[in-house]
């Protein structure tokens, strides 16, 4: 039914030992959407993605996608789902149309139409001319496009795509994106894990952010970012020996805890904590004044949309990724 959602789940739980892996999780997911599941590497995300298509056991909890309970209705579920997980799951010594039809024949496709399928999909995802290259000689992009192809060879209702652009370069990131949005459109409902920022941003109608197993915030990407403000004043300074200085300044000023990252001569802080856009542009002049007022020669001053990482930042007291931090 269309109303009914794609995923729900309610207080699900999974334990490792004396690892809560997933902390009880409320997620409701609907059709048509793509829905990211955002956070750090071990937050629980691809264990909340291995109970929901049935590949773990919840040890709490309820879980049900378009309706069928995960564990007493698994063979329906199975039925409506397909995951692409973090790893290749085709053969590698295989070639590319090798692949697709031996999976389509599994699937109970006859030859001709195994065939025809995998075809299809070669062109669609942009790889016709490796269709006859083993798998092994294809590039990490090319990988996750046959990896995706596979898993829509019969259409599914529900697509889990579990980190599929790690490690790919950008050009490659792009074309998996653009893969996503093509699914999408003919009424695929996909779940997306990613620890990548503009990922989720770019990709997302609503996104979780995940951290040691619960849910620490949830909405549009447009809604978690006003939750921490209306803007991001950015500052870099002409002397390093001034950045303590200014960074009381600058919190005194906006009201706000104030970043000081790798880069020995730049600042982050949250303005417009209201939620005002001309509020925040209002306390970024001040700051810029008193800075000046102070004699504190500033070479770069910006103040821009938060980011979904000072978004995690701000909710957790930690950078999504290293990466933020450098």
């Amino acid at each position: 039914m269309p109303n009914t959602p794609a995923v729900e789940t309610s207080g699900l739980v999974k334990v490792f030992g004396d690892n809560r892996a997933v902390d009880g999780v409320d997620l409701t997911v609907p059709q048509g959407t793509v829905y990211g599941l955002l956070g750090p590497n071990g937050a629980g995300k691809t264990t909340v993605v291995r109970m929901l298509a049935t590949l773990l056991r919840p040890d709490g909890g309820q879980a049900r996608v378009f309706g069928h309970d995960v564990v007493r209705e698994a063979d329906a579920v199975r039925g409506r789902v397909s995951l692409t997980g973090q790893y290749a799951s085709v053969d590698e010594d295989l070639t590319g149309t090798e692949n697709l039809v031996l999976l389509a024949r599994l699937l109970g496709h006859g030859k001709p139409a195994a065939r025809a399928r995998a075809a299809q999909l070669l062109e669609a995802f942009g790889l016709t001319e490796a269709a006859d290259r083993q798998v092994k000689k294809y590039s990490g992009g090319m990988r996750r496009r046959i990896d995706i192809a596979a898993s829509i060879l019969n259409t599914p209702d529900l697509l889990f795509l579990d980190e599929p652009t790690t490690g790919l370069d950008p050009r490659s990131r792009n074309q998996v994106w653009d893969i996503v949005r093509v699914v999408v459109a003919h009424g695929t409902t996909v779940l997306l894990t990613t620890q990548y920022l503009d990922e989720a941003d770019r990709l997302a109608g609503r996104i979780a952010v995940i951290d040691h197993g619960k849910v620490i915030a949830e909405g549009t990407p447009g809604a978690l970012k006003a939750s921490i403000g209306a803007g991001t004043v950015h500052v870099r300074l002409r002397d390093a020996a001034r950045r303590p200085e200014a960074e009381r300044l600058l919190a005194a000023v906006l009201g706000a805890g104030v970043q000081a990252g790798a880069d020995p001569v730049a600042l982050t802080a949250r303005a417009g904590a209201s939620g005002s856009e001309q509020g925040a542009a209002e306390q970024a002049s001040r700051a810029l004044a008193a800075l000046a007022g102070a004699g504190i020669v500033v070479d770069d001053f910006s103040l821009g949309q938060p980011s979904l990482d000072e978004v995690f930042l701000a909710l957790t007291d930690k950078p999504l990724t290293e990466e933020a931090t450098a």
